[in-house]
């Protein structure tokens, strides 16, 4: 692709050259679990009492990352070996070109369900197969490649309501660069969908709607006052708003719900100024955009554990390190680029989800 697409955001990324058997990955950090706990009758059913597991991972970008496939089949078999309920993935994930068939084999050899989010990167062109532009492909044809049912829709497991949002929609007046918007009619629909479910309430979008600064969804604020206003109406029924995108490592509370920031599996994006090859001439021949990056040595992902019977929900995460020098070591500024979400983790955190 040309840099044009890269360019447009920053959001480009890559990952690193690394294989590690399953074992590895479940004692890198999947071993240690942060705990959510939960309030006695804060949230809907609070009756439920099998507990919901899945795994979760969040931009991988397969279409710049050499080792992307590795990085799956990592998190695939992690997640087949922990006996996991269900597999997400928070988008930008691979765009629908035939050669990526062997990556969709890799993500459906885990027999359980499957869920895909759709990211701003999922439907770049190639040059080959669709025009090397933003959007080359239409977003019917990535949510057809991936067997979705819907760029948006919920599913219950279990006792507990699961919302995945698509925050792909054009903006009304039009925009120029990536889509970052929930339209007026998924709004909509989130509305009924939430009136619909007395269930406790997870939702899933790439671009986070509280990090609108930062690339977020442009009206973030209308998807969050739906969210909030679900919870007002009595018992609080969302919980949580998972998301990707930003490849940062954070969770935020803002209002009655938490918004867990799913880093990267693969990497940060740096830029033009802070340009490196990590990996071999001959990788970076083939795969460019990767010096743009800082990787991650490992991939990274999370098991996330919904015990509403115990009051309790846990996000097992994981730790590596950087591909070559650190953006501080390449001279960037701690306090520009945040240094406490530029990690290479998913962090372990302990939080009361109490009404205060």
């Amino acid at each position: 692709m040309p840099p044009s697409v890269a360019e447009q955001n920053p959001s480009r990324k890559s990952s690193s050259h690394f294989v590690i058997d399953r074992r590895q990955a479940l004692s890198m950090g999947l071993a240690t679990a942060s705990t959510l706990l939960l309030p006695k009758k804060s949230f809907a059913n609070a009756d439920a009492t099998k507990p919901v597991r899945f795994g979760i991972i969040s931009d991988i970008h397969k279409d710049v990352m050499h080792d992307a496939d590795s990085r799956l089949d990592t998190f695939v078999k992690a997640m087949i070996e922990q006996d996991v309920d269900f597999i997400l993935q928070l988008g930008d994930f691979c765009i629908p070109a035939t050669y990526n068939l062997p990556f969709m084999k890799i993500w459906n050899s885990f027999s359980g369900p499957r869920h895909h989010v759709l990211g701003n990167h999922d439907m770049d062109g190639n040059g080959t197969e669709r025009p090397d532009v933003a959007y080359g492909w239409r977003r019917a044809e990535t949510v057809e490649y991936w067997g979705m049912k819907s760029p948006y829709y919920s599913f219950d497991h279990s006792g507990v309501h699961f919302i995945i949002l698509d925050g792909n929609d054009k903006k009304p007046e039009g925009q120029s660069g990536y889509r970052r918007w929930v339209g007026e009619k998924q709004l909509e629909w989130l509305e009924k969908d939430l009136q619909q479910t007395k269930l406790a309430t997870f939702v899933f979008i790439h671009q986070s709607p509280e990090n609108i600064a930062d690339g977020g969804v442009e009206n973030g604020k209308q998807v969050q006052a739906v969210l909030e206003k679900a919870n007002a109406e009595g018992d609080r029924k969302v919980i949580a708003c998972f998301t990707g995108h930003h490849h940062r490592d954070y969770l935020r509370r803002l209002g009655s719900i938490w918004y867990p920031q799913i880093n990267s599996a693969s990497y940060y994006w740096l830029g033009g100024k802070y340009l490196q090859v990590r990996y071999s001439e001959e990788i970076d021949a083939e795969y460019p955009y990767i010096k743009y990056t800082v990787p991650y040595k490992d991939p990274l992902f999370a098991v996330v554990t919904v015990d509403l019977a115990n009051q309790a929900m846990s996000i097992t995460g994981g730790k590596t390190e950087f591909v070559g020098p650190s953006p501080w070591e390449q001279g960037a500024s701690r306090e520009e680029l945040d240094a406490e979400s530029l990690v290479a983790q998913i962090s372990n955190r302990q939080i009361s989800l109490e009404r205060k």
